[in-house]
């Protein structure tokens, strides 16, 4: 957890939303270091954007309640809210929130 945050906040401090955390787009090598990886749906963004954001992304178990209703309006905490998912998912052994 302490690398992925580490990583998210490298990511953040530059203006980059990753907007799909999720566990197969962690990668951990034998040395147990991990890389975030799948930079396809990552934007830049800041605080006070002009354009909107599409609310469609992030994969459904991972995704923001403000993304599943809808909002183009956000920012780092779409991600924040992916690794709070992963946190619970490592706890319980399980997905915490599966969808359709």
């Amino acid at each position: 957890m302490k690398q992925l945050l580490a990583g998210l906040e490298h990511c953040h401090t530059r203006g980059i939303l990753h907007r799909d955390i999720k566990g197969s787009n962690l990668l951990i090598n034998n040395d147990w270091v991990l890389k975030i990886a799948d930079f396809g749906l990552a934007t830049f963004f800041k605080p006070d954007q002009g354009p909107p954001l599409t609310s469609r992304v992030v994969t459904l178990w991972y995704r923001a309640s403000e993304l599943l209703l809808g909002s183009t309006n956000y920012g780092v905490a779409v991600d924040m809210w992916s690794v709070g998912c992963i946190l619970a998912e490592l706890f319980s052994g399980k997905p915490i929130m599966p969808g359709r």
